[in-house]
């Protein structure tokens, strides 16, 4: 999934950035207010994948939303991920893809996972971090 606005700020056209800018991935205001809508408080901690994972999925009813608020699900997994987990850091795949890059190598689409989370609710983000920060 390419997302045009990580794009390339500094280099020259076509080069695509290895590391993204955290504080845009972080952004996520689409879920950000959803969940101040139900009286949950995004702070960037496993807590709050917990709290998330207990919200009733009102969403699912408007195709555009469920869209929008998969990839900012999946964008907000990536950044508690980035910021709890040791060694873990974000970087854009040649395709514009976002994926956390844990310090053993591997990869995980938070992007993909966001999507699955916010259409199905399975598997739970909370989950997915407890797996992702075993690893």
């Amino acid at each position: 999934m390419n997302i045009p606005f990580l794009g390339n700020r500094h280099g020259k056209p076509g080069d695509v950035p290895h590391h993204a800018d955290p504080d845009l991935l972080a952004e996520c205001e689409l879920l950000r207010a959803q969940a101040a809508e139900e009286g949950v408080t995004l702070d960037d901690t496993p807590a709050s994948l917990e709290a998330l994972d207990q919200l009733l999925p009102r969403w699912r009813d408007d195709e555009e939303t469920l869209t929008w608020l998969g990839t900012d699900a999946g964008l907000y997994l990536g950044t508690v991920l980035t910021r709890t987990v040791t060694g873990a850091e974000w970087e854009i795949r040649a395709d514009g893809e976002p994926v956390v890059r844990l310090s053993s190598g591997r990869e995980f689409e938070v992007v993909e996972a966001g999507h699955d989370w916010a259409a199905s609710g399975v598997p739970e983000l909370s989950q997915l971090y407890a797996e992702v920060a075993e690893a």
